[in-house]
């Protein structure tokens, strides 16, 4: 049986793979790395492997890789100081005799005018892995929508007014569960190697017209407002977002840095995440979700948050 290991085991995209990959039975095939391993205790208990590992620790990598035949390499969390990291991993798992790597990657990148920060970071990993000689596959998922429904929503329904620099661009937010899901048939399925795929929703919307959907369903008004950059710049820093990314850090829920979502405003302002694909529906065998359907699955949570 064909063991897999997972990166970033302890994060939620991580122990979502994990737990389908559990579910089916294949806990003995998974080998888990994680900076925290604590944080996977019950992992362990329920017979997989957990391993300490750490990007900015090349030397320890290939070790705790050891064994394994796939690698799934969930994108870190340092938007812009990631090459370095992935390229340590990417040369681990070579060194490792990993002869398949799937990436989750992102959606836009091959438009080098694409101004979206976390584009370098993702072309150039995607790069690497092509020069390792290990087969590939790439994941390139679109915009979480429970990033901006569940993180940003409470927010937004607080105030009533949805602040963005996305202008009228269009995008297909995807649920993270579509994306996990989508892992797990790469992981567990035959025939993705080399291949590409687009993981998004089910309809292209612009922001303003999530807004609207926002009140229509929780009856709460909301609206969107178009900032300039600029004026998005400023309003991250009025409420404490750092500029650049560190690590494990929050502001009201928000885990993100400004330059990454600055320019990943712009991109979608622009037109370069306007992609939408039912790769979602080839690989599990089901459709997409729709931000709708993520909104009326959070509708209470939502209401609370505007005072209802």
């Amino acid at each position: 049986m064909t063991r897999i290991v997972i990166t970033g085991a302890s994060g939620n995209y991580g122990r979502g793979v994990a737990d389908a990959l559990v579910a089916m039975g294949r806990a003995a095939d998974l080998i888990l790395i994680t900076r925290k391993p604590d944080k996977l205790a019950a992992r362990a208990a329920q017979g997989c492997v957990v391993r300490q590992g750490d990007f900015d620790h090349p030397a320890t990598l290939p070790a705790v890789m050891a064994g394994g035949d796939v690698l799934l390499l969930i994108s870190g969390t340092r938007v812009g100081a990631r090459v370095v990291q992935h390229q340590a991993a990417i040369d681990a798992a070579v060194a490792a005799g990993i002869r398949h790597i799937v990436y989750t990657s992102f959606i836009g990148i091959d438009d080098p005018a694409n101004p979206a920060e976390v584009r370098h970071d993702h072309i150039e990993t995607e790069r690497l892995i092509r020069a390792s000689g290990c087969a590939f596959t790439f994941l390139r998922d679109a915009h979480y929508a429970d990033a901006m429904l569940l993180m940003a929503g409470p927010q937004v329904m607080q105030s009533g007014t949805w602040y963005a620099n996305a202008g009228n661009g269009r995008e297909a937010m995807v649920w993270r569960d579509d994306c996990i899901a989508s892992a797990v048939a790469v992981l567990t399925t035959p025939g993705h190697e080399n291949r590409i795929y687009n993981i998004t929703g089910p309809h292209l919307e612009t922001f303003a017209e999530v807004a609207a959907m926002m009140a229509d369903v929780t009856g709460c008004p909301v609206a969107y407002h178009d900032l300039s950059d600029e004026a998005q710049y400023a309003l991250f820093d009025s409420l404490g977002i750092p500029r650049r990314p560190v690590d494990d850090q929050t502001v009201a829920g928000v885990p993100w840095n400004s330059d990454d979502m600055v320019t990943f405003g712009r991109a979608i302002r622009e037109g370069f995440l306007e992609i939408c694909t039912d790769d979602v529906e080839r690989l599990t065998g089901r459709p997409a979700r729709s931000t709708r359907e993520m909104v009326e699955a959070n509708v209470a949570m939502l209401r609370a948050a505007a005072g209802k």
